[in-house]
């Protein structure tokens, strides 16, 4: 059993968030499982593997290096977290509400469906 597989679904999802915020890509990959996906909800998956997250975050971190995302509401039901989420690319940049629902599988994050 790893560490990750001890924290509660709703503590695995508030260290990616934290991570992500800090941008500390090694820190935010950690929470993820090697063959995670991201997507739209009940759409296409947008990425797909941990090396692709990793290089997805990696160009957003760089576009946007005051990049933040704040924690509004989240729900927690089994192993799937929703966050309602409201990010910031830098100040005075631009804004947006998402919703990120996160499926997690041994300790780790294995989906997140995006609603934007």
């Amino acid at each position: 059993m790893n560490a990750a597989a001890t924290l509660s679904p709703a503590q695995v999802v508030q260290g990616q968030l934290d991570a992500y915020n800090a941008q500390d890509l090694d820190a935010f990959c950690a929470f993820y499982a090697d063959d995670a996906v991201l997507g739209s909800y009940n759409g296409s998956v947008a990425t797909e593997g941990l090396a692709a997250i990793r290089e997805r975050h990696a160009q957003l971190f760089a576009e946007f290096p005051r990049n933040t995302a704040e924690l509004k509401h989240r729900i927690v039901i089994g192993s799937n977290v929703i966050d309602h989420e409201f990010v910031t690319r830098s100040p005075g940049g631009e804004t947006f509400h998402v919703a990120a629902i996160y499926t997690l599988a041994g300790g780790k994050i294995a989906r997140v469906d995006f609603v934007k």
